[in-house]
């Protein structure tokens, strides 16, 4: 069983920075990628960052040059750096890391909880 744990979010100023973490444990799990989407109020998830296994990371052309998607494989947790955050990134952000799971025998892609990112002042 894969567990999940996201965190990080809460109530910033505008211009204001805040990290998200999302942490995976399980028998032999370990992230290999991960997507970060969020979903404002009213309106439609949104893919904001891609962190592939290897090559180019993605950013949605809204937050390219102050998100900062990354990892550490010795904590098997993936980051996403928010920085010079607007009033318009209000939203729940989820993670959705993918990696094989030795217990399942199948590569798993799982939804995080999500957390309330607000920036208002």
């Amino acid at each position: 069983q894969v567990q999940l744990v996201e965190s990080g979010g809460g109530l910033v100023q505008p211009g204001g920075s805040l990290r998200l973490s999302c942490a995976a444990s399980g028998s032999g799990f370990a992230i290999n990628s991960v997507d970060w989407y969020r979903q404002a109020p009213g309106q439609e998830r949104e893919l904001v960052a891609v962190l592939p296994s290897g090559g180019d990371t993605f950013y949605a052309e809204s937050v390219k040059g102050r998100f900062t998607a990354s990892r550490d494989n010795v904590k098997n947790t993936v980051y996403l750096q928010m920085n010079s955050l607007k009033p318009e990134d209000t939203a729940v952000y989820y993670c959705k890391p993918k990696g094989y799971s030795p217990e399942a025998g199948r590569s798993l892609e799982v939804w995080g909880q999500g957390t309330l990112v607000t920036v208002s002042s």
